[in-house]
């Protein structure tokens, strides 16, 4: 390396932000999945249209403290659904005529 560069510097931030981003994306898709284990259609519906809309809304972030902090409250909120995922099994409900295969 040349004295006074940058470069491993530069290398640094780059490899954190792909590790970061692999860690965004497996967090998005672990969202969804546990969202999809709702019980109740309209919980379901709500949180993988929020999740999805959360995520399109943060997508040009590029401060890598910022994303820490978002992937923190993503992490949190992740716990929150998979609290309610349980709740909701607990106290189940019949399925909406909506979520029927149409079979009578």
């Amino acid at each position: 390396m040349i004295p006074g560069s940058s470069q491993p510097s530069i290398h640094r931030e780059t490899v954190c932000m792909v590790v970061l981003r692999t860690q965004v994306l497996a967090l998005y898709k672990t969202m969804l999945r546990e969202s999809e284990r709702f019980s109740s259609y309209n919980y379901r519906t709500y949180a993988i249209r929020r999740i999805r809309d959360a995520f399109r809304e943060k997508k040009n972030v590029d401060d890598f403290h910022e994303i820490q902090t978002l992937v923190h409250r993503a992490n949190e909120n992740l716990e929150v659904i998979k609290r309610q995922v349980i709740i909701g099994q607990m106290y189940s409900t019949e399925k909406l005529i909506i979520e029927s295969s149409g079979k009578q």
